[in-house]
């Protein structure tokens, strides 16, 4: 069966990624399960230049090390916020300085929208995949939601406690795996790479 190698090292996001693209006949492997240690430095100006960065870097390591019939995947996603011009966009994970520090970007993140009556938001993903001949797919994804006043859940991560889907009538924080993949700018972009991924098997 034809590896599929997951660039992050962040265990939520693989657990999500691995629940949506279940039934696909590809053995899902983390850059941990494969024992690669890269943290790929994360310089694009947007998300698609990040996400493509992330898959060739690992693409390279891959074959310098004589692998071949395996693809990789990458994928860049964060919160863009209308009244903050987009933001933290990019900048989501590392937004209050600390990389993947949830609780003090969701602080700030509140903060910056003290006095805001605009609340609207979109979290965006944007994945790539290159397998070892080169072939590449870039799919986007995107959902519209509000950012709440206060954060009064933990559940999910990043800014999931902040994000309200009218659709649920709830937080992504407060809604199940299930409801969350089924609505999600991941979900929607993997849903997309559904569709596609036969190009790159």
């Amino acid at each position: 069966m034809k590896k599929l190698i997951l660039a992050s090292n962040n265990s939520k996001k693989i657990k999500e990624i691995k629940e949506i693209l279940k039934d696909i006949p590809l053995s899902i492997k983390s850059l941990k399960e494969e024992g690669i240690d890269i943290d790929v430095v994360e310089d694009g100006k947007t998300f698609e230049e990040n996400s493509m960065k992330k898959a060739k870097e690992i693409k390279e390591y891959l074959l310098s090390k004589g692998q071949k019939d395996f693809i990789v995947m990458a994928d860049d996603s964060g919160l863009s916020v209308d009244s903050l011009n987009g933001a933290p966009g990019i900048y989501s994970a590392r937004y209050s300085g600390e990389h993947g520090n949830d609780l003090e970007n969701n602080k700030k993140l509140l903060r910056e929208l003290k006095d805001s009556k605009n609340r609207d938001a979109k979290f965006v993903c944007v994945i790539s995949l290159i397998n070892d001949k080169d072939k590449e797919i870039v799919v986007t994804g995107e959902v519209a939601g509000k950012i709440t006043e206060k954060l009064s859940v933990e559940g999910g991560f990043g800014y999931d406690p902040l994000f309200f889907y009218e659709g649920f009538n709830k937080t992504f924080g407060e809604a199940t795996s299930e409801e969350k993949n089924s609505v999600s700018h991941r979900g929607v972009a993997l849903k997309k790479l559904r569709d596609k991924i036969n190009e790159v098997l």
